[in-house]
């Protein structure tokens, strides 16, 4: 087992949405390095999981108010990121899930947690955690939920022990691929 990092040279940087442009390609080199079998799936440009794809989500996704990006630096360099935004229930769990998740989900602030990604050898460390505190400390919901891979282990492993819980299956499209919809209740901090 891998021990949290205890390396001092570890920051993390908190963007808003008109300092992010010009760190799209970053962003889209540590998702890449992140997730191989995606980046290297001939299909994943049609299914919405491909380096174009996040320029286009992420750009897409810069209109939201309260949009906030998370980076983690070792070094100076750039190691993994996080973003996320305020949103409503309907936006984010759409019509055929809304009805399924707690009232509170639907009726308090809610994050919806975009991206999270960390290249591979800095992984196990804790930087993901770390990039997910502050989205929380940044954006303060009372709920958050994201989308994940049921293939991707790592993820699923990291938002188990963050609290996340399964709430159903997602689609983003009728042919695209079936995410898992997992929910958080983010605690009180005293």
């Amino acid at each position: 087992m891998t021990t949290p990092s205890t390396r001092t040279d570890m920051v993390i940087r908190t963007y808003g949405p008109g300092k992010v442009p010009p760190m799209l390609d970053v962003l889209a080199d540590i998702w890449a390095d992140a997730h191989p079998e995606l980046v290297d799936n001939p299909g994943g440009e049609t299914t919405g999981l491909s380096v174009p794809a996040l320029h286009r989500q992420i750009t897409g996704h810069l209109k939201h108010s309260g949009f906030a990006l998370v980076v983690a630096y070792a070094g100076g360099t750039p190691v993994g990121f996080g973003y996320a935004f305020p949103c409503s229930a309907d936006y984010w769990f759409g019509t055929t899930l809304v009805d399924q998740v707690p009232a509170g989900a639907r009726t308090e602030r809610l994050m919806g947690l975009c991206e999270l990604a960390v290249r591979p050898p800095w992984q196990s460390q804790g930087i993901g955690s770390q990039l997910h505190a502050e989205l929380l400390k940044t954006i303060a919901p009372k709920w958050s939920s994201l989308l994940a891979l049921p293939s991707n282990r790592r993820g699923q492993d990291l938002y188990s022990r963050l609290g996340y819980e399964y709430a159903g299956p997602y689609r983003n499209t009728a042919d695209g691929p079936e995410f898992d919809l997992l929910l958080l209740q983010v605690e009180e901090t005293a």
